[in-house]
């Protein structure tokens, strides 16, 4: 009995480092690494998040904002250093699903160079029109298409964007013709369709509501699978195209070689810090829809999108570079 109570003791001991890093992490701050500039979705969510997780965390959680190459610098940024289990990515899905399909430097694989931790929120784009083109809704922006082939143009945040894929994806199945007119972002893209130089665009609903107040536009679609709660009214294109969804999911992404307990820590985490009041009014104000999903229900997320943003690739006859 005393031999096998020592044995226990020691095995105890043994262990006490490992439980006890496992229940200290962090050990310093975290940084979320966006690889957008700020102020776009992926930023809006990162810092509404990072402000809760800092609470949460008793570490600061700071956003590092690393644009460019389609999300390559972010992730090279990610993986330069020491791997501390301490830095992560947070973003939409064009990095794990249209930069590759654009970028043939972009060999990472998810799973394997970088881990899903949390699928943290989904939000929306809306179908826009402008005024000039007299198309109020969704049905006669497909008869007026249908009618006009060629005639009218349509806007997105550049080649391979979510805005540009899911027109893409839109035409395919209803065989129609529009012009594509790509920009550097939504910051040119939104003044072009309010100034009248494209006819439609795709984008996000905090954008366009005051112009959809005075008249200038109307929302005709969204590319989520079910309507929004923040536009009740305005039809989802899956209601014309069966299983159509193309809405902005929002995701932690981690290294390989993170420690399995900072992944759980921070799922864990997250999904606390979407489901708190403040944050739930933060995200509807601006029609994001907290979800705070672990590890596998994010991997079938990219899964999902990857193969809906890879056919609407090769609908766009996308060409790696």
């Amino acid at each position: 009995m005393h031999r096998r109570h020592l044995t226990a003791i020691g095995l105890g001991l043994a262990m006490t480092p490992w439980v006890a890093m496992a229940q200290s992490w962090p050990t310093k701050p975290v940084k979320l690494i966006v690889p957008y500039a700020a102020g776009g979705l992926p930023d809006s969510v990162a810092r509404i998040v990072a402000q809760k997780l800092t609470e949460r965390m008793g570490q600061s959680v700071v956003v590092d904002n690393k644009p460019g190459g389609n999300g390559m610098v972010a992730y090279q940024n990610l993986i330069g250093g020491i791997n501390d289990s301490h830095s992560f990515i947070v973003s939409d899905g064009s990095m794990l699903s249209i930069t590759p399909l654009l970028n043939k430097s972009a060999t990472y694989v998810v799973g394997k160079d970088l881990l899903p931790v949390s699928l943290i929120a989904r939000s929306p784009l809306f179908l826009v029109t402008h005024a000039k083109t007299g198309v109020k809704t969704l049905k006669e922006f497909v008869e007026k298409a249908k009618a006009n082939p060629a005639q009218y143009t349509y806007g997105s945040s550049g080649i391979g964007s979510t805005h540009h894929l899911t027109m893409e994806a839109i035409k395919a199945e209803l065989n129609l013709d529009i012009r594509h007119v790509p920009f550097r972002g939504s910051g040119q893209s939104v003044p072009a369709l309010l100034g009248g130089q494209v006819d439609f665009l795709f984008s996000a609903l905090p954008s366009m509501a005051g112009f959809v107040k005075n008249g200038q536009v109307s929302l005709i679609g969204t590319n989520e699978s079910r309507r929004s709660p923040q536009a009740p009214d305005v039809p989802a294109i899956s209601e014309v195209i069966p299983g159509l969804d193309f809405s902005v999911a929002i995701g932690a992404l981690a290294r390989s070689g993170t420690s399995p307990e900072a992944i759980k820590r921070l799922a864990e985490d997250i999904a606390w810090a979407v489901k708190q009041p403040d944050v739930v009014e933060k995200f509807s104000g601006v029609s994001i829809a907290g979800i705070g999903g672990g590890p596998e229900v994010y991997r079938k997320e990219i899964d999902r999108e990857n193969q809906a943003m890879a056919k609407a690739g090769r609908q766009a006859d996308l060409k790696a570079e």
